[in-house]
C-alpha cells in the first residue's frame, strides 16, 4: 500500500510540470531573470504547483488508508499548509510585499504550533535540555519560519532544491520505518515521490523552477516533520538539522555574514556558497552533483547515527562542523585564486 501514493504523486506531479513547461499552459509563469538569479533566459516558475498537485492526489489514497480524524491538530496543520501555498502563488504571479509574506509565514508556524508540533526539548548527544513551554513557542516558530525561507533562499539553482526534497524527505521515511511508524514513513515517501516528478524536468538545463509556491512549502514541511518526529520520540532534532544541513549551513553562514558585513539583507544577492561555485566556473550540473553526493553523505550520517552512542554522535557532529569548515574555507580560496588570476 504505501507505494501506490508514492507512485500517484510521482506521476500526477510529473504530468503537471510536464503540462506547465510548454508556453500554451495557463500556469507557465516565467521567471524572469534578476540580480540574484544565475539563469539567464526565462524559465517558468510553476514547478511548485504540479509538486502540490501529486501532494494533494497522493494524499488522497493516504487519508482513505490512516485514522486522520484521530489526530489531533490536523485541521490547523492543513490550514496552515494551504494559506502558505495561497500566498505564495500570489507571489508567483505578481510579487507581493515582503512584510504580508512574513505575515503570512508567521500565521502559518503559529498554526503549526497550535496544532501541537512545537519543541519541548532540545537533545544534544549525551544531553537533553528541556525548554520551558514560552521558549518552546518562540524557539518552534523562529525554526518554521526560518525553514520555510531557506528553503526559498536556496531554490536558485537547477536540480538544488528539487534534488534536496528527494534526499532530505526519503530520509525522513527511513527515519520513519525505523521508529515503526507507517505513517510518517508515508508521508515523506509521499513528498519523494512527488519531488521527483518535477525533478525530472528541473535538472540541469532546468526546463522549469519550484518557485515560492513550492520551496516555502517544501520548507514548510521539511519544519513540520522534524517537529512531529522530534515531539513523538522519533528522532532528536539534530538528526534532522544533520539531513537539511546543506541548505541550513549555507543558509545560516550567508546570512550572518551579510549581517556583519552590515549588508541589507532583504535584498537579492547571488553569494550562497553554491552560487559563488557556480560564478566561479563549475556551471549548474557540476555543483548540483557535487551538492547531492554532500547531502548523501548527510543523510546517510543521520540515518546511521541511531545506531552510535552518544559519544560516537558526539563525535560525527564534530567531524561534519570540521567538513563544512573546510569547504567554506575552500570555496574562499578558489575565489582569491580567480580573482588573482584576473589581475
Amino acid at each position: 500500500m504505501i507505494v501506490i501514493p508514492t507512485l500517484i504523486a510521482f506521476l500526477v506531479s510529473f504530468g503537471l510540470t510536464r503540462l506547465f513547461c510548454n508556453p500554451a499552459s495557463r500556469l507557465h509563469l516565467l521567471d524572469h531573470p534578476s540580480e540574484r538569479s544565475l539563469h539567464t533566459r526565462p524559465v517558468p516558475r510553476s514547478g511548485g504547483v504540479a509538486v502540490l498537485g501529486g501532494l494533494i492526489a497522493g494524499g488522497a489514497v493516504v487519508w482513505a488508508s490512516y485514522p486522520f480524524s484521530t489526530s489531533p491538530g490536523l485541521g490547523l496543520a492543513l490550514s496552515a499548509a494551504l494559506l502558505l501555498a495561497a500566498v505564495s502563488f500570489l507571489d508567483d504571479r505578481a510579487e507581493i510585499k515582503p512584510s504580508v509574506r512574513l505575515l503570512a509565514h508567521g500565521l502559518a508556524a503559529a498554526l503549526l504550533v497550535g496544532a501541537g508540533l512545537r519543541l519541548n526539548m532540545i537533545e544534544f548527544p549525551g544531553l537533553i535540555l528541556i525548554l520551558p513551554p514560552w521558549l518552546a513557542v518562540l524557539l518552534s516558530l523562529g525554526f518554521i519560519i526560518w525553514m520555510i525561507n531557506l528553503y526559498n533562499f536556496m531554490d536558485g539553482m537547477d536540480g538544488f532544491a528539487g534534488g534536496m526534497t528527494v534526499i532530505g524527505f526519503s530520509s525522513f521515511a527511513i527515519l520513519g520505518w525505523q521508529a515503526d511508524n507507517p505513517l510518517f514513513t508515508q508521508i515523506g515517501l509521499l513528498i519523494a515521490g512527488a519531488a521527483a516528478g518535477f525533478l525530472w524536468f528541473n535538472f540541469p538545463p532546468a526546463r522549469i523552477f519550484l518557485g515560492d509556491t513550492g520551496s516555502s512549502v517544501l520548507g514548510f514541511l521539511a519544519a513540520a516533520l522534524s517537529l512531529w518526529g522530534s515531539r513523538d520520540g522519533m528522532f532528536p532534532l539534530w538528526v534532522t538539522v544533520l539531513i537539511f544541513s546543506p541548505f541550513i549551513v549555507d543558509a545560516t553562514i550567508t546570512l550572518l555574514r551579510r549581517t556583519l558585513r552590515r549588508e541589507k539583507i532583504w535584498l537579492p544577492h547571488k553569494t550562497h556558497y553554491y552560487q559563488r561555485l557556480v560564478q566561479l566556473g563549475w556551471g549548474h550540473r557540476n555543483t548540483v552533483l557535487l551538492e547531492y553526493a554532500l547531502m548523501l553523505a548527510c543523510s546517510f550520517s543521520a540515518l546511521l547515527a541511531r545506531y552510535l552512542s552518544s559519544g560516537w554522535q558526539a563525535g560525527l557532529l564534530i567531524t561534519w562542523i570540521l567538513i563544512y569548515s573546510a569547504l567554506m574555507v575552500r570555496v574562499n580560496y578558489l575565489e582569491r585564486q580567480t580573482t588573482g588570476q584576473a589581475g
